[in-house]
């Protein structure tokens, strides 16, 4: 199964100059139906591909699940369509025995587009999630200068970016050695931040403290939400946060920086853990002085 791209004929028009026909490639967008334990619980249009990484990273996300052990099996479904063909966009998901099933309010009464992770909530309430994994006391440190190589070190990564201009990528990376760990696409900027998630929850890797979620997108408060869930202390966005992602960072403890490109940044909230070498801090001594004589 390789649905991430599609190609699609289209006429380029520029002004002034006559139109030229070509073939264009696109990011596929697909429902998928999560099943847990043969239950529906959440459909979201997402990028096919990564799947099972998707529905670990969204039962993490909304407190179903905090460790691999969890996450039992899962598989394709058929019975999608009326011929009961597998269109691989239904999901089960099986919980390990001892695992308690979803709790019915969490359960989507619509369809969650690729645009919002929370559509379909059934009250306020169920908006918000607790965490098993708190990081207000996350002792982790982030060189400046070392983040603000992430924004670039994503992009060029992004193979189906690269190919469609059409889809959000997340990248989760070690604070301290700057190395990244795994990258996901998707149109969802949500979805591929659950992908990622999931990666690390099938890894056993949760809690992730002492990393850095990159994200290519906007900071919003889901996605805030989410780092929270999976205990990752440092959010960073090259577009701006929400007030309410910046509310909440500031609430739980993160470290939230945004419109993070080039080399520069803004630090929202938990601007202790961003910390400038040793070389940056000789450097803007002797700029200070130079200014003063």
């Amino acid at each position: 199964m390789s649905r991430i791209t599609a190609r699609r004929k289209v006429v380029r028009l520029t002004t002034g100059h006559p139109p030229t026909s070509r073939e264009d490639v696109l990011a596929v967008e697909e429902p998928l139906e999560i099943r847990v334990n043969g239950r529906s619980l959440a459909v979201t249009m997402r990028t096919p591909g990564n799947d099972f990484d998707l529905a670990a990273g969204f039962l993490v996300s909304e407190g179903v699940i905090t460790t691999g052990e969890h996450f039992f099996a899962a598989r394709y479904c058929a019975g999608a369509t009326v011929d009961g063909l597998n269109t691989y966009n239904v999901l089960d998901v099986s919980l390990a025995p001892g695992v308690a099933p979803p709790d019915p309010s969490l359960e989507r009464s619509f369809l969650t587009t690729s645009s919002c992770g929370l559509c379909g909530k059934a009250s306020i309430d169920a908006v918000r999630t607790k965490s098993s994994f708190p990081v207000v006391d996350d002792p982790v440190r982030v060189d400046a200068e070392l983040l603000t190589t992430f924004p670039d070190r994503l992009r060029a990564e992004q193979t189906v970016f690269e190919k469609t201009g059409g889809i959000h990528a997340a990248a989760l990376f070690d604070a301290a050695t700057g190395r990244m760990l795994v990258l996901r696409e998707d149109v969802g900027r949500h979805n591929a931040v659950d992908k990622v998630i999931g990666w690390a929850v099938k890894e056993n890797l949760l809690p992730l403290t002492g990393t850095v979620l990159m994200v290519s997108s906007r900071a919003s408060f889901e996605l805030a939400q989410k780092a929270m869930m999976a205990g990752i202390p440092v959010l960073a966005a090259v577009s701006a946060p929400s007030s309410l992602a910046a509310e909440f960072a500031a609430e739980v403890g993160m470290t939230l920086v945004g419109f993070l490109r080039g080399d520069s940044m803004v630090i929202y909230t938990g601007d202790e853990r961003i910390v400038e070498s040793e070389r940056a801090e000789s450097e803007r001594a002797e700029s200070a002085q130079r200014t003063t004589v």
